[in-house]
């Protein structure tokens, strides 16, 4: 018998002999996440945007809860999106970077994720954007819980376009590779994006598929996962919107988002649906700054994408659920897209996979318990298996590392990407209650701190591996790896 398998009957036998201890599935909460690409955590009107508004999520947050400590579980995309499916670190499935339309592995069968979890408690699941965790049909969304999708397998610009906009012609260009951005339902490519103008429509069709998908499920419950393709360059944005923001082509695209979270909002409440939904709103990472004017803002946070400073993993997050959060509630507590999965789990009576997960159930942050703390320490991983910093409560140490870095360059405009330089990080400690940008090392002034975070890191170390020290890790799993005929 598969492992999948196997798990999926312990869930339901377990499920089944709880019955009596559950809500009825027709109380059970229905659960929206909204998921969007390289929004920068200072990319809306209530953290701070400039130059565009954003009416929709404000109001999500004037309703519901706002983080300000909440982290991507890593800041890129395949692997930030296999920690908030899973609700484990992605280093600990294997699954690093952005796998690319010629990878040959992909999110393990033997993973359990939200949409197989909640199918075992009657969920309808669909996911409607960009799901690059691995674009093999054994890897697509149908072979990991969910019933539909429309979308793209991986990030819109894998395919053979520059930046700017021109087709690749040197074959020497690592572009050069890539086939046409593949738009797939279930299983089945059904369309190829070869054009800028294909692009700006995604919004549109994703918002277009969660309505319908929502109509459809009214009777409930249902996952709706919607991944969107922006803010992620190359930007596309539909002609409603296009020119609307003082800040650009970046302004329009995040207005076309929030667009979009309005729409469903909107649909939630004509269908009497709201105050029993859980609705999530998150950013994947951070921007991806060397691209000026077409990147959002970190809000002041040091670096950006593709670094684990806190511009690179700190984004925003809004949760609104009428039923349990308070209204304009703000939480200062730690909190991370790993947590996503263990507080669903709770929410709704599943049972977790009997692997270990790293999430930690945050419901008692949503239900305003006072003195809740449920998360105290968070592994900032990136790149094959790096151990690159450690946050311990309101402190961050980093580690030696040579890092990506946006600074002493300068960006480039209108779609056209800029160099990086590079840093090499040292061990440092910071405060981030006084220093968000991590400006100054403070970790001679608190010896203490520091030997209790570097016992954290060797616990990290032993049981996840750090391959800057060449330590292997005793508890990594294996992403899934093809078995179907390549060319499929």
């Amino acid at each position: 018998m598969r492992p999948r398998v196997k798990i999926y009957l312990a869930l339901f036998l377990f499920s089944w002999s709880c019955q009596s201890d559950k809500l009825p599935v027709s109380d059970q909460p229905n659960i929206v996440i909204i998921f969007t690409d390289d929004q920068g955590y200072g990319d809306l009107g209530s953290y701070g945007a400039t130059g565009f508004t954003t009416p929709h999520l404000d109001k999500m947050a004037a309703k519901g809860m706002r983080f300000t400590h909440f982290y991507a579980a890593q800041a890129v995309c395949s692997a930030s999106r296999a920690g908030l499916l899973t609700g484990c670190y992605p280093n600990r499935i294997g699954i690093t970077g952005a796998l690319s339309p010629q990878a040959t592995h992909g999110l393990s069968d033997e993973e359990l994720t939200i949409a197989e979890m909640l199918k075992t408690e009657g969920y309808a699941t669909g996911i409607f954007g960009k799901w690059h965790l691995g674009h093999h049909k054994q890897f697509l969304p149908l072979q990991h819980g969910f019933d539909e999708y429309l979308g793209i397998p991986y990030s819109n610009d894998m395919w053979p376009v520059h930046y700017g906009g021109a087709p690749v012609t040197d074959t020497t260009h690592r572009k050069s590779k890539h086939p046409p951005l593949p738009l797939i339902q279930d299983n089945e490519t059904i369309e190829r994006i070869t054009t800028m103008e294909q692009q700006d429509q995604l919004t549109v069709r994703y918002t277009e598929k969660a309505i319908d998908f929502i109509e459809r499920n009214q009777s409930g419950p249902f996952f709706l996962y919607v991944p969107h393709t922006m803010a992620h360059v190359p930007l596309g944005v539909s002609e409603r919107f296009k020119g609307k923001s003082e800040q650009g082509l970046y302004g329009d695209v995040i207005m076309e988002i929030d667009w979009s979270v309005g729409q469903i909002i909107e649909t939630l409440e004509t269908l009497n649906l709201s105050d029993n939904t859980l609705v999530i709103f998150i950013s994947d990472n951070g921007p991806w700054l060397n691209f000026g004017n077409h990147a959002g803002s970190t809000a002041g946070l040091r670096e950006g994408k593709g670094t684990t400073f806190e511009g690179g993993q700190r984004v925003p997050c809004i949760m609104k659920w009428p039923a349990k959060i308070t209204p304009g509630t703000i939480c200062n507590r730690l909190a991370s897209a790993l947590d996503i999965m263990p507080t669903i789990a709770t929410i709704t009576g599943t049972s977790l996979p009997e692997h270990k997960i790293d999430g930690v159930s945050i419901l008692p942050l949503l239900s305003g318990e006072k003195n809740a703390d449920p998360r105290e320490t968070f592994y900032y991983y990136y790149g094959r298996n790096n151990l690159q910093a450690i946050r311990y409560r309101h402190w961050k140490m980093t580690f030696p590392h040579i890092s990506r870095s946006y600074r002493q360059v300068l960006p480039a405009n209108d779609g056209l990407q800029g160099p990086y330089s590079r840093d090499t990080v040292s061990i440092a400690l910071y405060d981030l209650r006084r220093d968000p940008g991590e400006t100054y090392d403070i970790q001679e002034l608190y010896p203490e701190v520091v030997e209790e975070i570097q016992a954290i890191a060797r616990e990290a170390r032993e049981d996840l591996g750090d391959h800057l020290l060449g330590i292997t890790g005793k508890n990594r799993r294996q992403p899934g790896f093809l078995t179907e005929d390549i060319n499929e």
